[in-house]
This record gives structure tokens, sequence and C-alpha cells, in this order.
């Protein structure tokens, strides 16, 4: 039994050091590699936000085609009218309570990607997300996701030892994933404190089997305590900092909020991170879907327009585009239970001061439709190219060259 226990113990650390996520090994204590210790970032150099929505966004009550009489014969519960929408063009509207989107819009720092997806959709959330992340389907090789992927191909560790920042409790996504892992997860700040020392990682290693596997994981930890406890200190006291923070954009009181508020922080310091990620979760909206939907198009609306206004504020604006994106939308009818099933395409969204603002494309016909479903005019892959031809990256992780779209100006 207790060499069973040891050996899990062991796969379960190098896995984790694999990953490049925080490694607990006590109570108080973590380890990670070391990351972002060079000199403070240029301004010129793009940053790009992931906000992933967990779930299964329904696109067709965030950007509404009110009038439509497909639209509300199929939603008799859910439609919204037109005395509710929030105009985006005459037959189109933003769910009444995003008016977060809606400001963001009208100052011409929104996009609207219409009708995103990809060839013969998977409807469940762990596979089709799994698509999402790494760009290729279950029967291909996924030991990177799109965006380690990317950063390895075109950062080396002397540019930046870790340039990723995953902010938040879940799991860290498959995006990230990466053969040499350049990443890191942190549940907040305020739980992010180091306080290991050498005798403690060796303590914990030492109780694993001694083997390669072991020595290995002992050299890693070895390696990058010393760094790791450095980048402790430096990201709470960067995080910290007043040089620039007067605090002067009003963020909502939620989770969302607090990351984003956390993320504009950072990006307004010296750490070089150039792909920070969040998630905001609960969009698998089966029953009575109206006002769990509205409350988090609530968050995501007015989240999004308070960070966008912060960084702005803090002149770091033009450098920074947030992604919004779902696993897919969802179906066209709702449900005997006042929802909606898993669906195929949906809207993508891109937020900041060097976007192409508007409508991207025509509304998904709600007429010709894929098994119920709105058919994707755009595939999700070429919205990673624009973002990836943006940050001054090649397309390579993608797994083929995908045409990019106008999407920056």
């Amino acid at each position: 039994m207790a060499n069973t226990q040891s050996l899990s113990r062991r796969s379960m650390m190098l896995r984790s050091a694999a990953c490049g996520t925080v490694m607990s090994v006590g109570a108080n204590t973590a380890v990670l590699p070391s990351f972002l210790m060079g000199a403070p970032q240029s301004t010129t150099e793009n940053v790009l936000v992931v906000l992933q929505l967990s779930g299964g966004n329904d696109g067709l009550n965030t950007v509404i085609p009110f009038d439509h009489p497909v639209y509300q014969k199929n939603r008799p519960s859910l439609a919204v009218g037109k005395d509710q929408v929030l105009a985006i063009e005459e037959n189109l509207g933003f769910h009444p309570v995003a008016t977060g989107l809606s400001t963001l819009l009208e100052q011409s720092q929104l996009s609207i990607i219409q009708g995103v997806g990809y060839p013969n959709p998977n409807r469940s959330h762990f596979e089709s997300m799994d698509i999402w992340h790494t760009c290729r389907r279950k029967d291909a090789v996924r030991d990177e996701g799109w965006i380690g992927a990317s950063v390895n191909q075109h950062l080396t560790r002397q540019d930046n030892d870790t340039p990723i920042l995953h902010l938040g409790s879940e799991k860290q996504p498959l995006a990230l994933t990466a053969t040499d892992p350049r990443s890191i997860s942190i549940r907040s700040l305020d739980q992010f404190k180091l306080q290991a020392n050498q005798e403690q990682i060796t303590s914990v290693v030492q109780t694993t089997n001694s083997d390669d596997d072991s020595n290995a994981l002992l050299g890693f930890l070895q390696s990058s305590t010393a760094s790791a406890l450095k980048t402790s200190e430096q990201l709470l006291r960067s995080a910290a900092s007043k040089t620039r923070d007067n605090d002067g954009a009003a963020y909502p009181q939620h989770r969302l909020a607090q990351k984003l508020q956390t993320i504009a922080k950072l990006i307004d310091s010296p750490l070089k991170t150039r792909v920070y990620y969040v998630t905001l979760d609960g969009f698998d909206t089966h029953a009575q879907q109206a006002g769990a939907h509205e409350s988090l198009l609530g968050q995501l609306s007015s989240a999004l327009a308070a960070f966008v206004a912060d960084l702005k504020q803090r002149q770091q604006g033009q450098r920074v585009t947030t992604m919004v994106f779902s696993e897919f939308g969802r179906r066209l009818a709702e449900n005997a239970s006042k929802g909606t099933d898993h669906g195929a395409a949906g809207p993508m969204f891109l937020a900041g001061e060097g976007i192409l603002p508007g409508l991207i494309g025509k509304h998904p016909s709600l007429t010709d439709l894929q098994q119920g479903d709105l058919k994707h005019q755009f595939d999700f892959r070429q919205v990673y190219a624009s973002v990836l031809q943006w940050m001054g990256w090649e397309d390579d992780a993608l797994g083929k060259s995908f045409k990019p779209l106008e999407l920056f100006t």
C-alpha cells in the first residue's frame, strides 16, 4: 500500500510539473517554475486576454434577432422583444442586461464576430472544448494547446520564461498545455504566497520512491525554488503597486470583475506576461434559462466594460485585446424546461482599443439549419489566426493554415 501511495503522489506531482501548474507541498506552501523575471515590458508588446464562457453560451439571446418571426415562434418564454433589447442595428440587439457590451460597441471598442464554429460540430462539452483548445479532433495528437504551442514556438525562455497566467480555481485549460510548460495557474493573488524552502521540498520528494522520476522532480524543484520565491514577491508587489493605479475604474463586485481587475494591475506592471486566461462558468442552461443567463451576461458585460475602461486609464488599452468565446451555442428552439439544449455556431467577441469594431459577418440564418442548429460561417481558427497575427506570431499551432479575418485596425 505504501508503495502504491508513493507512486500515486509522485505521478501527480510530475503531472503538475509537466502542466506548469502550482504544486502544493504543504498547508501554506506552493512551488512553481520561475517566470516573468525579465526587464520591464515594452508597451509595444501586445497582450491577449482570453475569457472562456464555459457551458455553451446562448448566442441567440446574447445578440438577438428580436423581430424575426422564427425566433419569436421557437422561444415562447425566452424570446426578448424589440422594446427590451439594446439596439445594435435595425434587426439585432443585445440582451437588455448587456449594457456594458452596448457601451463598448458605442465606443468602437467591441467586435461581434457572428456565426463562429467549425465543420461537423460536436455537442459534447468536453470534446467541443478540447477542439477549441487544441484545434484538433480527438483522433489527432493533442499534446499541446494552441496557446501553449504558439508561445513555445515564438518566445524563448530568455525572452520570457513563463508568459502565460491562468487566474482561477478551475483546472488549467488545455489551450495552455505545452511540451515545454510555460504557464502557471493561481486561484488569486491573496492566496499566492510562497513559503517553501529547500528542506521542505526535498522532504516531500523523498517520500516518493527513489528512482529516476523522483530524482528528476527533485532536480526540477531544487532549480526553481529560489526564482519561484522571487516571482511570488514580484507578482504580489506588482499587483499592489500604486505607480499608476489610482483605482479610477469602478469594477462591479463579482468574481469575474475581480479577476479582470487583477489582470489590469498585472498588465500595468513590470511583469512580462503575454497571455492571461480566465473563465466564467454556468452557461449550460438546459432549464429555467432566463434568470441564470441574464445574471451571467450581466457579469460578463459589466466586468468587460470596466476592464477596458481601466486599461484605457492605465494607457495600456492599445496593446491589449480580450477575446471571448464559448464551446458552442444553443439550439434555436427552447425545450420543455424553458431552457435551451446544446447547439453549434455562436458569436465571439473581441474587446479593446485596437480592434475593428462592429458586426463581422451576417447573423446566421434561422431557417437554413443544421440538425436544428445555426450553421457557422467563420471557423474559430480564423479568429485565432487573426489574433496570432496581431500578437506577431505565426499560425503553426492551428494544425493547418486558416485565412485570418480583418479584426484589427
